[in-house]
């Protein structure tokens, strides 16, 4: 497929282009691969099936979120791009208000002259993008602008509505609120920050902490995170036991890389030693994250289907009575635009849950702002259809959120990660943390499928994987994120 671009000094300012992907009818993310050539994108894939072009756009009080086209079909002649995205994010709203009107959702007021003026700059937009296609381009922008507003307008009254009658049917909601707490025993300040704030905690038994020379176990500052948890009344969900992501396994695994079969049995029998030890004490477990992209020792796709369905069985078999879940990253699946995945994943999980291995729930990491590991950003509405997707597998949701309060390098991020260009409506900033949990998470707590909701990690001064995304900053002082989350822990917590 190729698309025209105007005014073709958007290209250079525009790294994000070489990231467009093409979905198919369901979803699908084909490998793709884009190239520029003047003023036109090309997006070539092995399939000639029709499909959407998904690429983040500069909308105006949105950032560059990412903006779809609806179905186009191969042809010769170019499409010009910014009346498809328009044409597509128009046709997105519209379905998406229809479908939520006849479940009985009040459509708000405020929806109407925003939408009906979106189609109105759309219908100007194509009647001269051939004559005048720059004055097109930004016709086709702006009604992309109020395509978006009218999007957060409807998923706000659909959230509003939603919470209301969960608010109705229970004085609490059922509903985990936690935060990945650090690598170490408790900290002082915990006891006056966490349980005002969060009635749950994710325990971070991982097995590259717990055994980093073979056959050496640490287990004390476990000990002593499950016992503060349990004086403090804190629903404790612990893992993710094993991190199939690149560096996710013990160092001195690397040995028996090669020889599978006994690499298995070393993973079964950590996950069999993590949930005996605290059987009784932990009720949830992770076991294990990053299933579905990989990269640990060279393994196969098939391989680390085969390896998480084996430890599952393992963890059911230890504790009959616990529910256990997995981790996936980027769950839009844009990773599989790489052409290095076959299954998608919702794929992935369905292939688990049809096998019957014990897998209880799923976990959703959506890291925003990060390159390789991170999702783009995403307006509420494409929030709200992915977890909708989700939704479909009819197992609990749990989602691990992470967003940069800056891009300035942090001295305690593991790995390689980066925050990338900025895609949000603003620059990373604690504010701008603080503004995306305002707009997201209502959105969460308002969806059925979900149980669960925790951050990524609590503190910057501890080691962790995404740079600057702590509730606490350098120096142990809380980010307005977290007065932020307190003030959401009142309203529909407490």
């Amino acid at each position: 497929m190729k698309f025209l671009v105007h005014p073709e000094s958007l290209l250079s300012d525009w790294p994000e282009v070489q990231s467009g992907y093409i979905t198919g009818f369901d979803g699908r993310v084909f490998p793709s691969r884009v190239e520029v050539e003047g003023n036109v994108v090309a997006c070539r894939r092995p399939a000639s099936d029709s499909g959407k072009f998904n690429v983040a756009w500069p909308v105006p009080g949105f950032g560059r979120p990412i903006v779809t086209t609806s179905s186009l079909r191969e042809q010769e002649k170019t499409y010009f791009l910014a009346v498809e995205l328009a044409r597509g994010k128009i046709c997105q709203v519209r379905n998406q208000a229809s479908a939520w009107e006849q479940l009985g959702m009040q459509i708000p007021d405020a929806f109407h002259p925003v939408n009906k003026l979106a189609h109105s700059l759309f219908a100007k937009a194509v009647g001269i993008q051939a004559d005048a296609p720059i004055q097109a381009s930004e016709l086709a922008t702006q009604a992309i602008t109020k395509a978006c507003e009218a999007a957060a307008i409807l998923t706000i009254g659909y959230t509003d509505q939603r919470l209301a009658i969960r608010m109705k049917r229970a004085t609490q909601l059922p509903v985990s609120l936690g935060c990945n707490l650090a690598h170490s025993v408790p900290k002082p300040e915990w006891d006056s920050l966490l349980p005002g704030t969060f009635n749950a905690a994710a325990i971070p038994i991982e097995w590259r902490y717990v055994e980093q020379a073979e056959g050496e176990y640490q287990w004390d500052w476990l000990d002593a995170q499950v016992e503060w948890c349990q004086q403090n009344k804190m629903v404790m969900r612990g893992g993710p036991l094993l991190d199939l992501g690149p560096n996710g396994l013990p160092k001195w695994l690397e040995q028996w890389g090669h020889d599978f079969f006994n690499l298995q049995s070393f993973l079964c029998d950590f996950v069999e030693t993590a949930v005996s030890r605290f059987s009784g004490k932990i009720r949830l477990w992770e076991v294990s994250s990053r299933v579905n992209t990989g990269g640990a020792l060279n393994l196969t796709e098939e391989n680390c289907l085969t390896l998480v369905a084996r430890t599952l069985e393992v963890a059911r078999r230890t504790d009959e009575e616990s529910q256990f879940l997995i981790r996936i990253e980027q769950p839009w699946g844009t990773y599989q635009s790489r052409g290095q995945h076959r299954l998608s994943p919702v794929q992935f999980v369905d292939a688990l849950l049809r096998c019957g291995v014990g897998l209880s729930g799923v976990n959703l990491e959506i890291a925003v702002g990060y390159r390789e590991r991170g999702s783009a950003s995403r307006d509420v509405l494409d929030f709200s259809r992915m977890i909708d997707v989700w939704s479909g597998l009819e197992v609990p949701i749990h989602v691990t959120l992470a967003f940069p309060s800056s891009a300035a390098l942090d001295p305690n991020a593991s790995g390689a990660l980066e925050v990338d260009n900025n895609s949000w409506k603003t620059p990373w900033s604690e504010e701008a943390q603080s503004e995306w949990i305002d707009t997201y998470l209502p959105l969460l707590v308002a969806k059925q499928a979900v149980t669960g909701i925790f951050w990524t990690h609590l503190s910057d001064a501890e080691p962790h994987e995404f740079p600057n995304a702590g509730l606490l900053n350098q120096s142990g002082q809380p980010k307005f994120v977290f007065e932020s989350l307190r003030r959401h822990s009142k309203n529909h917590w407490q």
